[in-house]
């Protein structure tokens, strides 16, 4: 068993999802769970459909990390 990076982003009535190691692997939902589960799904179906293919499975290289950063204070909007 591997474990493949996902990457989950808000949309503006869903949520959608991808694996950097994986192209053309992606899935969408309503709840970031659903999401997720159904790109699990549609992981093992893409690397079933590779393996028959012959092609190589890719290996799971994506890291994730955050960065904290200050935000400036908003500008002060100017009369019209």
């Amino acid at each position: 068993m591997k474990k493949y990076l996902v990457v989950v982003e808000k949309a503006e009535g869903n949520y959608g999802a991808y694996l950097p190691d994986v192209d053309g692997c992606v899935a969408t939902g309503r709840t970031v769970k659903e999401t997720v589960a159904l790109l699990s799904s549609a992981l093992e179906a893409h690397f079933e459909l590779m393996a028959e293919e012959g092609y190589p499975i890719p290996e799971p290289t994506a890291v994730a990390d955050y960065v904290e950063v200050n935000l400036p204070e908003p500008a002060a909007r100017k009369s019209a």
